[in-house]
C-alpha cells in the first residue's frame, strides 16, 4: 500500500513564505502589526482546538498546525521588521537619503562575485557582502552594524572574508525585497586595515589551491572541475558556460543539493562498510557533510544546498515520501526563519522546487521503469526528470526559452557527475597540502569533467537546442501544462497495458453515461412498433387493418386449385 503524504506542515511553509515575501516590501510598523495579528490568530486557533474535546482529534491537529504556522509567521514578521527598521532609521539612513560621499570602514563577510553588468567604462564590476563598522559623513563619524553590498572595480576582486577594509563611495538604497540595509557604490579600491581569522578566508584559500592543482588539465575540465566541486567558476570558459546554460546543466557548476546528496551518500556507504549502527552512521555522515560545507565555504547558498541535498537523499533512498515531505517543509520554514530574504531568492525557489519534485515524483517515476533496467539508471532518469518538471515554469519565467535536450543531456552526463564530485572532494584537501598528492584524483575527475563538458557542447550544437518560448503568465501556464503532459506521456510509454485498461474503462464509462441518458432519443434508430416479415429487426412498420394471406407459388408456374365442394 502506498504511503500517504503527510501534509500537516504544508500550511506552515505557505504562511512563513508568504510573510517573508511580504516583509521585504513593507515598513517596520506594518511588519509589527502583521506579527501581532498572527499571534492573535494563533491564540484563537489554540482556543478553538481545545474546545473540540478528546473526540475531535483530527480537528485539534488541524488547529494546532495552523497555530504553529501563525507563530512561525509572526517570528518571520519580527525578523523582517528589524531589517526594515535598520533600513528606515538605522545609522545608514541619513547618508542614503542625502546621497553624499562617505569614507566607510567595513568587515568583508563574503567572497567576491562578478557583477551582472559592467561599469560605465566597460570594465568588470565586482560585488561582495560586508558588514558596517563605522563611516564618516560630513565630518562626523557614525558607528553601527548593518549588512551592506559593495560594488566596485577590479580592486575588489582580491578581497577575502575576514578582512577589514576602508574605502570611499556613495550609499544607495537597495531594491525592495532585499534584506541588506544599503548598497555601497565604491569609488576607490579597498585599503586593507586588518585581517582576522575567518573560516571563509580559509575556504577561499583552499579553493584557490584546488584551482591551481587543476590548471594543467585542458581548458574545459580545468575550468569545469573546480566549478563542479567547490563552485568556483572563475576559470570556466565562456563558450562552455553558454553551452551548459543552453542544455540546462548550469546547476552542475555550483555547489547544489546534488553535490551534497552525493557527498552525504558517500559517507553513509562508508559508514555501512564499517558496520556502524544507524544512529552512528547518521552522525558520521552529518559530520562529513559539515566538513564539506566548511571546506567549500559556509555561504548561505551552500548551507541551503546541504539541507536540501539531505532531504533529497532521504527521499530517494528511504522511499518514505510522507516523512521526506515533512522534513522538506520543516527545513524550508527554518531557513526562512533564519533569513527571510531567501523567499525572493531565485536559487532558493529552484532548490525547494527541485527537492519537492524529487520527494513527490522521483520514487514513483523510478517504480514505473521496467525491472530489467538497473536501479542506478532508473534513479538517474527519474531524479532529473522530476526536478525538471517542477523547475521548468520558474526557469521559463526567468529566461523565456525551451531547452528540449535538457533532460537527455543531464541523463547522459549523470554517470560522470558522481566521480567528479567524490574524487574532486578527495582531491581538495590533498591539493591544500601539495598539488602532487592530488594529481591522481584530479586526473580521473578531470577526465570525467571533460566528458560532462563534451556532453554539454554536443547537445548545445544540435539543431533546436534553444527554442523561443512565450513570456509572462502565458509562458508559465504553458510550461505547467507541458510538464503535466510530459508526466502523462512518460506514464503511458511505460505502462502500455495500463493505457489499454484505462481506455477500455473510459469507453465503458462513456457508454454507460450515454445509456443513462437514453430518454433523449433524438436521432436514435430503433424499432418502435410491431415489425413485419421474418426479420424481427426490420424497421418497416406493420400495415394497419387485416392482413391478406400470402402463399408461395410452387415451382413450374401458377396452378389453379379446383374449388372445393
Amino acid at each position: 500500500m502506498a504511503k500517504r503524504l503527510d501534509l500537516r506542515l504544508v500550511p506552515v511553509v505557505l504562511v512563513t513564505w508568504s510573510v517573508a515575501l511580504a516583509g521585504g516590501f513593507i515598513s517596520a510598523a506594518w511588519s509589527a502589526a502583521l506579527a501581532v495579528a498572527l499571534i492573535v490568530m494563533g491564540a484563537a486557533f489554540l482556543v478553538l482546538g481545545r474546545r473540540r474535546g478528546p473526540s475531535g482529534v483530527r480537528a485539534r491537529t488541524i488547529f494546532a498546525t495552523l497555530a504553529l504556522a501563525c507563530v512561525l509567521g509572526a517570528a518571520v514578521a519580527v525578523h523582517c521588521g528589524i531589517t526594515a527598521g535598520m533600513r528606515e532609521s538605522g545609522p545608514l539612513a541619513p547618508a542614503i537619503e542625502d546621497r553624499d560621499g562617505v569614507v566607510i570602514h567595513l568587515l568583508i563577510t563574503g567572497s567576491p562575485a562578478s557583477a551582472p553588468t559592467p561599469g560605465h567604462s566597460g570594465e568588470n564590476r565586482w560585488m561582495v557582502a560586508a558588514r558596517l563598522i563605522d563611516f564618516t559623513s560630513r565630518a562626523s563619524v557614525v558607528r553601527g552594524s548593518a549588512d551592506i553590498i559593495v560594488t566596485g572595480g577590479s580592486g575588489w576582486e582580491d578581497v577575502r572574508a575576514g578582512q577589514s577594509v576602508r574605502t570611499t563611495g556613495t550609499l544607495k538604497p537597495v531594491r525592495e525585497g532585499q534584506s541588506e540595509a544599503a548598497l555601497l557604490s565604491a569609488s576607490s579600491d579597498p585599503v586593507v586595515t586588518g585581517s582576522g581569522f575567518d573560516v571563509r578566508q580559509t575556504s577561499a584559500d583552499v579553493r584557490k589551491r584546488f584551482v591551481s592543482a587543476a590548471d594543467w588539465l585542458p581548458s574545459d575540465p580545468a575550468g569545469l572541475l573546480p566549478g563542479m566541486v567547490t563552485g568556483d567558476t572563475s576559470s570556466l570558459p565562456e563558450s562552455l558556460e553558454t553551452a551548459m546554460r543552453t542544455t540546462g546543466m548550469t546547476h552542475l557548476t555550483a555547489v547544489s543539493g546534488a553535490n551534497c546528496s552525493l557527498i552525504l551518500g558517500g559517507f553513509v556507504l562508508l559508514a555501512r562498510c564499517f558496520r556502524l549502527v544507524r544512529p552512528a552512521a547518521g552522525v558520521f555522515a552529518a559530520c562529513g557533510l559539515l566538513s564539506f560545507v566548511m571546506m567549500v565555504g559556509p555561504d548561505p547558498s551552500v548551507l541551503r544546498a546541504a539541507v536540501m541535498g539531505a532531504v533529497g537523499l532521504a527521499a530517494v533512498t528511504g522511499g518514505r515520501r510522507g516523512r521526506s515531505l515533512t522534513f522538506l517543509c520543516l527545513a524550508t520554514a527554518i531557513l526562512l526563519l533564519l533569513d527571510p530574504g531567501m523567499a525572493a531568492n531565485v536559487g532558493f525557489v529552484l532548490s525547494v522546487l527541485a527537492t519537492l519534485g524529487i520527494v513527490l515524483l522521483a520514487t514513483r517515476i523510478a517504480s514505473w521503469i521496467p525491472a530489467w533496467v538497473p536501479r542506478w539508471l532508473a534513479a538517474g532518469i527519474a531524479v532529473p526528470l522530476s526536478a525538471q518538471l517542477l523547475c521548468g515554469p520558474v526557469i521559463v519565467a526567468l529566461q523565456p526559452q525551451f531547452t528540449p535536450y535538457a533532460l537527455i543531456a543531464n541523463v547522459v552526463a549523470g554517470p560522470f557527475v558522481a566521480p567528479v564530485t567524490i574524487l574532486g572532494t578527495i582531491a581538495v584537501p590533498l591539493a591544500a597540502a601539495s598539488s602532487w598528492l592530488a594529481a591522481a584524483p584530479v586526473a580521473v575527475a578531470g577526465a570525467c569533467a571533460a566528458a560532462v563538458a563534451g556532453v554539454a557542447r554536443l547537445f548545445a550544437g544540435l539543431p533546436g537546442s534553444a527554442l523561443p518560448w512565450a513570456e509572462g503568465p502565458v509562458g508559465i501556464v504553458a510550461m505547467v501544462l507541458s510538464s503535466l503532459v510530459t508526466l502523462l506521456a512518460v506514464w503511458m510509454a511505460l505502462h502500455p497495458a495500463g493505457v489499454v485498461r484505462y481506455v477500455m474503462a473510459l469507453h465503458g464509462s462513456v457508454v454507460g453515461l450515454l445509456e443513462r441518458g437514453a430518454w433523449r432519443r433524438h436521432g436514435r434508430l430503433e424499432p418502435c412498433k410491431e415489425t413485419s416479415g421474418r426479420n424481427q429487426l426490420w424497421l418497416l412498420p406493420k400495415t394497419p387493418g387485416p392482413r391478406a394471406s400470402r402463399r408461395t407459388p410452387s415451382a413450374g408456374g401458377t396452378r389453379h386449385r379446383p374449388p372445393s365442394s
